[in-house]
């Protein structure tokens, strides 16, 4: 019993660790797309042509 504790503690470790880079990942794509609008933004302050 106290194996499947380990076996079950480590897989929901691995799971969470998983799961931390992916929202790191989309936290990155995230900022990045804000800091495209930003520019575009920017960009545009003064009237934009098509």
């Amino acid at each position: 019993m106290n194996r499947n504790k380990i076996v079950l503690l480590a897989l929901f470790a691995a799971f969470a660790l998983s799961g931390c880079n992916t929202i790191s990942g989309v936290g990155q794509d995230v900022k990045k797309a804000g800091e495209v609008v930003e520019e575009t933004a920017e960009d545009c302050k003064g009237g934009c042509k098509d």
